[in-house]
């Protein structure tokens, strides 16, 4: 059994590329991801104040989470460009989880960050902002869930 086999495909495809390669390549995807996380859509645009911010980073984040009719989550995070470490950890949540059911989204397990690999590479207090981000995303889901 891998690391990923209990995770929403995405996810699961994340995890297998951080744990296929060493922990030195890891940083460098993690910081490959960082430059890849979207920028807010203009609706959004430096309005912080209809996103939540993520306590446990060590830097300003915030999140909103979206989920539309069909149950499908959407994910938006604004993270500082100086902060290429949380700004990946977000990046990875996004991709990893943006567009799946909101079910899916709930399932994922807490322990999403130390799959990656990176204990050795990043400080705890960053992986804890990382599991904080994943948690505030799934207690939104459970917020914002189309009444059934």
């Amino acid at each position: 059994m891998s690391a990923a086999d209990d995770l929403p495909e995405p996810m699961a495809a994340i995890v297998d590329d951080f744990t296929a390669v060493s922990e030195r390549e890891r940083l460098q995807l993690l910081l490959e991801f960082s430059r890849e996380l979207p920028q807010l859509p203009a609706r959004l645009e430096g309005h912080r104040d209809a996103m939540e911010p993520v306590a446990e980073c060590q830097s300003p984040v915030f999140l909103l989470v979206e989920v539309d009719p069909d149950d499908a989550v959407h994910l938006f995070f604004d993270a500082p460009a100086e902060a290429p470490t949380t700004r990946g950890f977000a990046s990875i949540l996004r991709e990893g989880l943006d567009g799946l059911p909101a079910r899916e989204v709930l399932a994922v397990p807490d322990d999403v960050p130390d799959r990656l690999g990176l204990s050795a590479a990043v400080s705890p207090l960053r992986l804890r902002g990382m599991a904080g981000m994943l948690a505030r995303i799934k207690r939104q889901v459970r917020e914002k869930q189309p009444a059934r």
